[in-house]
């Protein structure tokens, strides 16, 4: 027999995963407390969301391409996590990024401790702010920091999506209290969705439509017993959409179990970006792709319009040798007039992902960088980011 929503308070807390390939674990450091606080049974049933969407002024989760008030990151410290000779070449990366980003809007780079923090100063330089009142676990802003909301009247929001170390796999007992860090620091009204997942899994329109990965949010390591009809409804509650359209991803390969960000993204309303990868590829993650391709390319939005899919080359070639490396363009974070995203040593590829981003981001500076170390370890940029806009 299944658990119901109502009852998953309790069972959260003790969910477990398979292993991690593409985003791997380096040197399993433990597990954290979920840190998991849900909201009222009664929100978890259909009637209920519908209710509750009804009686209170919707709050929508923003495009990444909306203006910024500034870029939430954090920074690499757990050689329990990545292991010596690699946490200093993910630490390059990410400095690199943040330094980017700082030309175009500010940049808040958290730190567990004042040690760490020194060492993140000195790699960033002073146009980041590194702070140490928010502590982390792991790099990986997009899928603990808060989903930021607009009430439609100049309010915001913040909304944790209960961060449970993607099903238990990694040490969280910091990463699972950011969202909630943030929204103080912020002095921003808080609260928890009653599912558990992470950003990076969920992709917005800001018109009525989320797309989500299947693998990754209906799963008894974030969500036991949960079917996928109640999943879509407190997804839609939380995002404050009408419409999901999933893609089914893949379990059990990487330690998300597929995020929906490193393949498909809203570029606008009705317009989808995918990357496929070169034809000689038909490994697991390249049929997950063409999977995505084609049913994306049949899908229609919130508003009944068929989705027009732009369709990006993945590179024929890359520099790394790491079989769990991601090789995504889609991976980019947009910024307050720029676009950053990577490049992989592959002209062709690289300046025709190039070109794509720049015409869907008109007067927007499209920037790529080689952050071959941080893909290595199974993210990417827009992993490692995680927007807060201006109110």
């Amino acid at each position: 027999m299944h658990d119901s929503p109502g009852e998953s308070r309790s069972l959260l807390g003790r969910l477990f995963g398979a292993a991690p390939s593409r985003r791997r674990v380096l040197g399993a450091a433990g597990l954290g407390a979920a840190g998991v606080v849900l909201g009222s049974a009664a929100a978890t049933t259909p009637e209920g969301l519908r209710a509750m969407n009804s009686a209170v002024p919707r709050r929508r989760v923003d495009r990444d391409d909306v203006p910024h008030a500034r870029t939430w990151m954090s920074w690499p410290s757990r050689s329990s996590i990545w292991g010596g000779r690699a946490l200093a070449g993910v630490q390059q990366d990410i400095a690199l990024i943040a330094k980017t980003i700082a030309r175009y809007e500010p940049v808040v780079m958290c730190a567990p401790d004042s040690s760490t923090a020194a060492t993140a100063r000195s790699w960033c330089g002073p146009a980041v702010t590194v702070t140490t009142a928010i502590g982390t676990d792991g790099l990986w802003m997009r899928d603990i920091a808060p989903v930021f909301r607009r009430d439609g009247r100049g309010g915001i929001d913040a909304i944790g999506l209960n961060f449970n170390g993607w099903g238990n796999k990694q040490a969280h007992s910091y990463d699972a209290h950011v969202a909630e860090s943030i929204a103080y620091e912020q002095h921003l009204p808080f609260s928890r969705t009653d599912f558990a997942g992470e950003g990076g899994a969920v992709e917005t329109d800001v018109d009525g439509t989320v797309m989500a990965t299947e693998s990754s949010l209906v799963n008894n390591n974030r969500n036991r017993g949960w079917s996928r009809a109640e999943v879509e409804d407190a997804v839609l509650h939380a995002y404050g959409a009408d419409k999901t359209i999933w893609v089914p991803g893949i379990k059990g390969k990487d330690i998300t179990d597929d995020h929906i960000d490193v393949t498909s993204r809203f570029i606008s309303p009705g317009v989808v970006m995918v990357q496929v990868p070169p034809a000689s590829r038909d490994d697991v993650w390249a049929r997950d792709a063409r999977g995505q391709l084609s049913g994306l390319s049949a899908a229609t939005d919130a508003r009944g319009r068929r989705l027009k899919v732009v369709k990006v080359d993945g590179p024929d070639t890359v520099r790394s040798k790491n079989p769990g490396f991601v090789d995504s363009y889609m991976n980019f974070h947009v910024i307050n007039g720029a676009v950053i995203t990577a490049q992989f040593g592959d002209s062709a590829k690289d300046a025709a992902a190039k070109r794509a981003l720049a015409a869907a981001f008109p007067g927007r500076t499209v920037i790529q960088l080689d952050v071959d170390r941080l893909m290595a370890g199974g993210g990417g940029i827009h992993c490692s980011t995680m927007a807060e806009p201006l109110p």
